[in-house]
């Protein structure tokens, strides 16, 4: 049977490692068992495929009719293959132009399919294939490489895995097992900047997928994909740098990579192949299109950062509509450097957590570095630093700390270790933040209440209630009430992803404050009494239930 998904973090980065059935390895061994132990490094044509040896214990063949991967052998075991398909971008690419060459120790097959090129290369002595694609237009719907591998060999049960739920309860990739736990190949638990490599590990064996650095992708180091999936079928490791699920900016098109395909003894890759640690200059010449070498490209460093709060994490990242880059702020003075940039003048954002308190714009130069004095974060930037009667949660861009907050990464709102999605929320009670729910839809928990007395002075005046939101789905807002007295407008929905996200595992899309201003007269004047606000979800779209128009809250407060 299989046992449980380990996260086992490495700074601030995680491995996310699987668990394997023992039995049956052996008899899935592969037609190419006595090649896999060769170690002669090479590559022949066997009339259907580029077969490749990397001379260490992998053997892989590339398809020469569409540039699938159709096998990937190590120590005599095939891996590739789930439902009889292969491994591929996007769904498969269909006939395309297929060409092999070796440069010493390197061997590069290169697929042409219209304006995409895609690659994929072996070093000898290494058990890692690195693939690069080149995405130019829209021709291929999303850039996404999938690793198809074959059941029977790692098996969990883990939240993005639905061997053991067979119910489906949304669209056709939400499933509830027996006991009301929730699975979904959605339900990676991670953002981009949380993880290098995603793969499983059993009986002594490895496989992995190591990310590449992202510059090609949309969502910035925040955004949320499918990394891996399993089913009674095979399971699947990704590399996804769009996939029009609840996206936050436009494609961006390009060289990306390298990724790598690596296989182990059974531990993590090497970190030398981690993003911003794997260098490749023996692909320097390799006539890969785009590629840009490291001599090409610049370097961003700043002193410090000012104004921070140090009870969180700060991120600054770069983006045009070329690139996007990140890096982390040292916690002790802000210092921060990101690397291997392409030329070109970015946007630098810098996060408070996942909240954006600070823009500014940088030029980079191939070859160069730009060094930035020490930034000033204004203290209006962050809605924190407001002075509140009350406020619930700190504004973080993120639902963290909220009801269930933690859980609706990797399950369904309707998973059966949700706390109740409704119930009311009384200031001062200490229980403010974790009794109020991350998430409110139109269908499920409108009109929730909270209670809070004010004083007299403060019942006297008008006062500004900010309400802030990480993303929303078919377009719901909240619509507040104050002591069934007033009423504010009905606000015009903020610029969101038009797909999923509440139920897929994702809070992130733009974050987005909403400010009313109450009038003095809304307030109670007896101090004795509790005001009470009612914050209802307003849409006209959505369906009913978990899929009715909602929105993820970051905070709420009421300003003095």
């Amino acid at each position: 049977m299989s046992g449980p998904t380990v996260n086992r973090p490495v700074g601030r980065r995680t491995f996310v490692l699987g668990s394997a059935a023992a039995a049956g390895t052996a008899a899935l061994a592969g037609p190419f068992s006595q090649a896999a132990s060769a170690a002669s490094f090479g590559y022949r044509d066997d009339g259907s495929n580029y077969v490749v040896d990397t001379g260490a214990s992998l053997v892989f063949k590339v398809s020469k009719t569409n540039g699938d991967l159709t096998s990937l052998v190590y120590r005599g075991v095939e891996y590739q293959g789930y439902g009889g398909k292969n491994s591929h971008i996007e769904s498969g690419l269909g006939t395309s132009t297929v060409s092999v060459k070796q440069s010493g120790s390197t061997i590069l097959i290169s697929v042409a399919y219209g304006t995409l090129r895609h690659y994929y290369a072996a070093r000898s002595g290494e058990n890692n294939v690195y693939l690069w694609t080149n995405r130019a237009d829209t021709s291929v719907a999303s850039t996404r490489f999938i690793l198809r591998v074959r059941a029977g060999l790692f098996l969990n049960d883990q939240p993005d895995s639905y061997t053991y739920a067979p119910t489906t309860i949304e669209a056709s990739d939400v499933f509830a097992k027996s006991d009301g736990q929730t699975r979904s190949k959605h339900y990676s638990k991670l953002r981009v900047v949380d993880y290098d490599c995603v793969g499983w590990s059993a009986n002594g064996v490895g496989l992995w997928i190591v990310r590449s650095n992202h510059e090609k992708a949309s969502g910035g180091p925040f955004y949320r994909s499918l990394l891996r999936h399993q089913s009674a079928d095979g399971g699947g490791l990704y590399e996804i740098l769009h996939y029009a699920q609840n996206q936050t900016e436009d494609e961006r098109f390009g060289l990306q990579g390298p990724y790598v395909i690596a296989l182990t003894d059974g531990g993590a890759p090497s970190s030398s192949l981690f993003p911003g640690t794997l260098t490749t200059p023996w692909a320097d010449s390799l006539g890969i299109s785009g590629y840009v070498a490291s001599g090409g490209r610049g370097r961003v460093a700043g002193v410090g950062i000012t104004g921070r709060n140090t009870a969180y994490p700060y991120t600054v990242g770069l983006a045009n509509s070329a690139a996007q880059y990140w890096g982390s702020a040292r916690s002790s003075d802000g210092y921060f450097s990101i690397p291997g940039v392409l030329p070109g003048t970015y946007t630098l954002t810098v996060f408070k957590s996942e909240l954006a308190v600070h823009t500014m714009s940088v030029t980079v130069t191939a070859g160069g570095t730009t060094t930035l004095n020490s930034i000033a974060i204004p203290s209006s930037n962050d809605p924190s630093n407001a002075s509140a009667i009350w406020r619930i949660n700190d504004w973080t861009g993120t639902p963290s700390g909220f009801k269930n907050a933690d859980l609706m990464t990797y399950a369904h709102p309707s998973d059966v270790r949700a706390a109740a999605w409704t119930g009311n929320v009384v200031i001062g009670s200490g229980t403010e933040t974790s009794a109020f729910p991350c998430y409110l839809w139109k269908d499920v928990n409108s009109g929730l209440l909270v209670y809070f007395r004010l004083t007299a002075a403060q019942a006297a005046a008008a006062h500004t209630l900010r309400i802030g939101v990480t993303t929303a789905y078919a377009n719901g807002r909240p619509q507040v009430v104050v002591n069934d007295t007033w009423t504010s407008a009905i606000p015009s929905p903020p610029t969101q992803p038009s797909t999923r996200s509440l139920t897929n595992g994702s809070y992130r899309g733009n974050n987005h404050t909403f400010t009313y201003s109450v009038p003095a007269g809304a307030w109670r004047t007896d101090t004795s009494q509790y005001n009470t606000l009612k914050i209802n979800i307003v849409s006209g779209s959505g369906t009913t239930a978990y899929l009715s128009a909602g929105t993820s809250i970051d905070a709420l407060d009421l300003l003095t």
